[in-house]
Formats: structure tokens, C-alpha cells, sequence
């Protein structure tokens, strides 16, 4: 089987609105966690989130063709232009007709479902935007890419809650490996910060009040955030042959199923996936040097990865880097994985492994190297990315330094 590089990378998020941007704030500790701007906050308990902060449709698309396009799926487009402006992708038609698109998306179209919903059950209305399904599918992201660059191969969007994106990228991975496709188009997007959106997360309890503290003892749960990070994918052969630049290298994709509880994490389950991970890449624990944990800083999830972390890897768990950069991008949900995957990459790229931010005081029960607060300079060969979603669908990816 191939071997698979990333030759391009996108992204747009609270922190970054390119992928140097994000590499930026990653290296400064720099969070992007503030009040939510985009909603109407009133009556909600929680007021932050990591936000991308005065977005405008118009630098990216003419007003015609935003009407189109929902904040999520803009976001996709976005950061797939920069991914495959970034690879220097030269388009023919065969491989426009064998390029795949895999995205990930948890909820799709939030903020045309809200407006839609007020038309309707506030307003009184008649009538909804007439685009207001295509709007909201959560296909929409995948879909305009493939219309942005007029690839006809296989295209699909997986929705499995907050490891979407991980599933996504392992897929794309996966499909490349196996010579299904010569290029894929993967990555994930999210736009979660409309009012019902934010009242149904309000209901579960488990949003912190002011910011986000993985693996910290004062932790207060997590903070949603927005955006997308895309990349291109490619047989590590084919692309050493064009010239192009190697970022990373993806050399496994493990997953598991809970079968445990709706909401309430599993460490056996996590462990699987890690596990099935290293299998996939025929890696020992011990080659591990960082992990880009899921972190979400909700009272359970922390302990829960932490006992999962020291499963998989033992005593050699002591002396294993492990930040959560949801502390500065916030929890994007469905594109939470790609996210944190461009943050794997750009660790593995530069040597700088990223911090767990606003970090105040060590948890016995979360007792790993947390990197708190301040980057850190490491060059290391090998890096999982672990996404664990409601439902207990679990998805990781291990990754080579290019």
C-alpha cells in the first residue's frame, strides 16, 4: 500500500484566518476564546466561544453566490482554497474525475435552520428561503468544493458528532492508500453559534462559564468554537515526483465504538482506538513523541483520556507531551479533528509542540505532561490526534513528520 502526504493545508478559525495565522497563535499560547458577536446571547448562561471575530462573506465571495452558501460551508471553501492553493494542485481532467472529497460536519447549516425557524415559528411567515435545504444539508461543504474546483470523483460528508473530521480525514487516508484515489479533498467545517444551537448545548450543562481549561483541577467544561481546516492528500511517491512540499505524513487511522452511553466517555473505548491506530501504522507505543488530545475540559473527559492515554502507552506515558488546543480554538465540534490535525502537522513540521492554554493548576487525576501554557520546542517523528465523540464513535490518526 502507498504511502500518504499532506501537500496542502487551509484553515480559518478564531485564531487564524490561514494556516500561518493559526501556527502563529498555537506558538504564542494566543486563545481565541471571547463573547459570542454573531448571536443573540440573550437568556443564554454562557457567553464566550471561540468565534471568528467580524467575519465577512465579502473578501472570499460576491454576494450572489454567498446567499448560497451557509457560514459553515463558506468556511469549507475557504480553507479549501488555501489547502490547494498551498499544494499546487495542477488541474487536468482525469484527475478532477478521480479526486475524492471527504468532509466532516456535526451540525450543518445552524444558522440558516435558526433563521428559518424564526420565519416560521416567531415571525409567523408563510414561506422560508427558498435554498434553505441545500443551505443546511451538511453536505453543503463538500458539495461547493466540488463545484469550486469542478471535481467530479467521489464526494461525501460523515457526521459523527465530534470526531466527524477524524473520520473523514482516516477515510480520505484511507482511500488514498489503497490507490482508490490519486488526490483527496479532506477536512471538516462548522458554524455552531445560532441561538438554538447554543440553548441545546446550554441544556446539557457542560459549556464552562468563561473559558476553556483542559485538564486543569479548576476546569469548568467545554467552549464551542467555528471554522475549518482542509487538506490535500496525496501518495507521498507521486508527490515527491511533482516537487511538492511535504508536510506531514498520515501513517495511520485507528477507530472504536463505545457501546457505553450517549454522552459519557469511555476509556476502554478510547484506548481501542489508539490502539487500533498504532496497529494500522505498525508503530510501538514508545514511538509516540506528542499527542494532540481531545481535551474538551468537561470534568469527564479529561480523567477518562487520561486513564485511556496510560493504558495504551504505560510507563512511557511519564515522560509523553500532551496539550489540548481546544484551550485556544475552542471545541468546532464537527471540524474540532481537522482542526486539531493541522496542529499535529504544524507540531510535527516545526518542532514546536502546541500548549494546553489557560492552565492554572495540575489535577492528580489528569497527572501527564499537559505542556501548560507556553509552547515548546521538540522535535519529535511520530504524533497521534485523538477525536472522541458523543454517541462513543471514536476516531485517531497517527502521523509522520515529513
Amino acid at each position: 500500500m502507498r504511502r500518504v502526504a499532506i501537500t496542502g493545508a487551509g484553515a480559518i478559525c478564531a485564531i487564524g484566518r490561514n494556516v500561518s495565522g493559526f501556527a502563529e497563535s498555537l506558538r504564542c499560547g494566543r486563545s481565541g476564546i471571547g463573547p459570542i458577536e454573531s448571536a443573540d446571547m440573550t437568556g443564554i448562561r454562557f457567553q464566550n466561544g471561540a468565534e471568528i471575530k467580524g467575519y465577512s462573506h465579502q473578501p472570499y465571495f460576491d454576494d450572489r453566490r454567498a446567499d448560497f452558501i451557509d457560514r459553515f460551508a463558506q468556511f469549507a471553501v475557504i480553507a479549501a482554497r488555501e489547502a490547494v492553493e498551498d499544494a499546487a494542485i495542477e488541474w487536468t481532467p482525469e484527475l478532477r474525475e478521480t479526486a475524492a472529497i471527504i468532509t466532516g460536519s456535526c451540525v450543518g447549516g445552524q444558522s440558516t435552520e435558526d433563521i428559518g425557524f424564526t420565519e416560521v415559528y416567531k415571525l409567523g411567515h408563510n414561506r422560508v428561503h427558498p435554498l434553505t435545504i441545500p443551505k443546511t444539508m451538511a453536505n453543503a461543504g463538500a458539495s461547493h468544493i466540488s463545484m469550486e474546483f469542478g471535481i467530479t470523483g467521489p464526494s461525501f460528508t460523515i457526521s459523527t458528532a465530534c470526531s466527524s473530521a477524524g473520520h473523514a480525514i482516516g477515510q480520505a487516508y484511507w482511500m488514498v492508500r489503497s490507490g482508490q484515489t490519486d488526490l483527496a479533498l479532506t477536512g471538516g467545517s462548522e458554524a455552531p453559534f445560532s441561538f438554538g444551537i447554543l440553548k441545546a448545548w446550554e441544556a446539557m450543562r457542560v459549556v464552562s462559564p468563561d473559558t476553556c481549561r483542559p485538564f486543569s483541577k479548576d476546569r469548568r467544561g467545554m467552549v464551542l468554537g467555528e471554522g475549518s481546516a482542509m487538506f490535500v492528500l496525496e501518495p507521498l511517491e507521486a508527490a515527491l515526483a511533482r516537487g511538492a512540499k511535504i508536510h506531514a505524513e498520515i501513517v495511520g487511522f485507528g477507530m472504536s465504538a463505545d457501546a457505553c452511553h450517549i454522552t459519557q466517555p469511555s476509556a476502554e473505548g478510547a484506548a481501542r482506538a489508539m490502539r487500533a491506530a498504532l496497529r494500522d501504522a505498525r508503530l510501538a507505543p514508545e514511538q509516540i513523541g506528542y499527542i494532540n488530545a481531545h481535551g474538551t475540559a468537561t470534568p469527564a473527559n479529561d480523567p477518562t483520556e487520561t486513564s485511556a492515554i496510560r493504558a495504551v502507552f504505560g510507563a512511557h506515558a511519564d515522560k509523553l507531551p500532551v496539550s489540548s488546543t481546544k484551550s485556544m480554538h475552542g471545541h468546532a465540534l464537527g471540524a474540532a479533528a481537522a482542526l486539531e490535525c493541522l496542529a499535529t502537522v504544524l507540531a510535527l513540521r516545526d518542532g514546536i509542540l502546541p500548549p494546553t492554554a489557560n492552565f492554572n493548576e495540575p489535577d492528580p487525576q489528569c497527572d501527564l505532561d499537559v505542556i501548560p501554557n507556553h509552547a515548546r520546542p521538540l522535535q519529535v517523528e511520530y504524533a497521534l490526534s485523538n477525536s472522541f465523540a458523543f454517541g462513543g464513535l471514536n476516531a485517531v490518526l497517527a502521523l509522520r513528520r515529513g
